[in-house]
């Protein structure tokens, strides 16, 4: 079998559009850990996420051709995946975060030296979701793909078909809201 993972993105994605299959294979092992976290959360459902990951991968394996490099193919693999988790969540009708599972808490590695300090981390982080859970989708999405996916200002606008300037404010409100949803 073929590896192509010393090419770089653009001549994978080459590759991708004149039907090399492995070469997409390649773009997928290369992002799908990243739509995956991204759609976990916003779904609130790994099995979801799952679904929806391969959906994503689908999708822009039938769309290849219409990508352009003006694009960065990472953000438009989360527009993508941003547009399908929200088809689904009108389907369903639901909007919420992702809590931290149990076996996941029990793998957050804490350096404080007491038990109290790994308990006050632990209500801490819990805390965290709970706020992040209240914030409306449209807030909790910018906050997913800033803070957790380090998209850039220009890459969340293109993701989300929205202005950098209303990027810039939704991630400040957004912010704030959760602020104000966190426990004093």
């Amino acid at each position: 079998m073929k590896s192509f993972r010393h090419l770089d993105e653009s001549e994978c994605i080459a590759r991708a559009q004149h039907g090399d299959a492995l070469a997409f294979s390649e773009l997928v092992s290369r992002h799908q850990d990243r739509i995956y976290r991204f759609l976990a959360r916003l779904t609130r459902s790994p099995d979801d996420a799952l679904d929806l990951t391969q959906e994503t991968f689908l999708s822009a394996y039938q769309a290849l051709g219409r990508w352009r490099p003006q694009a960065r193919f990472s953000t438009w693999l989360f527009q993508i995946a941003r547009n399908l988790a929200f088809d689904q969540l009108r389907r369903t009708r639901r909007v919420e975060f992702v809590a931290l599972q149990e076996e996941q808490e029990s793998a957050i590695q804490d350096t404080a030296p007491t038990p109290d300090a790994a308990l006050q981390t632990t209500q801490r982080l819990r805390a965290l979701e709970q706020a992040l859970a209240r914030l409306p989708a449209e807030h909790r999405e910018i906050l997913l793909l800033r803070e957790i996916e380090d998209l850039a200002y220009d890459d969340i606008a293109e993701v989300l078909g929205i202005s950098l300037g209303t990027v810039k404010s939704r991630l400040a409100r957004a912010r704030a809201g959760l602020l104000e949803r966190m426990p004093h």
